[in-house]
């Protein structure tokens, strides 16, 4: 088995955040994972993108074409990375700031406002946790429990941020089990 996501948007949106905790989780499963992240040099507000490979054997080349999955939270991204995923994948859509769909009928499309469920959470900059859990859940590629252990390590020395994020965590798993 070998699972490769791709994670786009700007910098800012903790897209390699994102990438990062997915591939923890994996590692933590007992998966060999590739991390690859991409960014612009402007970093903020530039293009940002991470490509994670999970695997149960060894990963030949963490370098991927046509990602079976694709986080989408910004509209470059999803007509940039879109065409590539491979039919039958997921593609998740922040419909917070992208107002079109993939176009794609080969995939299974997860939209909802990001930003939005976010912000319900506490803030906006939990849209990535609200992202990554709701694509986890989607895509069954990583443990729930162990995603969630892997957040709330992450942040361990920020902990005021961990409840919001848990909140996030927990609104994105419940959009996509809808």
């Amino acid at each position: 088995m070998q699972k490769e996501v791709q994670f786009a948007g700007f910098g800012g949106q903790g897209i390699l955040l994102s990438a990062k905790l997915l591939a923890y989780a994996a590692m933590k499963q007992g998966y060999n994972v590739a991390w690859i992240p991409s960014y612009g040099p402007e970093m903020r507000g530039g293009t940002a993108y991470c490509t994670v490979v999970i695997s149960d054997r060894l990963i030949g080349s963490p370098i991927i074409k046509t990602p079976g999955h694709l986080v989408a939270m910004n509209r470059p991204s999803l007509e940039k990375f879109a065409p590539a995923v491979k039919p039958g994948g997921i593609i998740l859509i922040n419909s917070s700031l992208i107002p079109v769909r993939s176009g794609r009928d080969d995939v299974t499309e997860l939209v909802f406002p990001v930003n939005d469920v976010a912000i319900e959470a506490g803030t906006v900059k939990s849209a990535n946790i609200v992202a990554l859990s709701a694509f986890a859940a989607k895509s069954g590629l990583v443990d729930l429990e162990t995603l969630r252990e892997c957040i709330k390590e992450e942040f361990a020395s920020k902990s005021k941020v961990i409840p919001i994020n848990m909140d996030a965590f927990d609104r994105g798993v419940k959009i996509a089990q809808q």
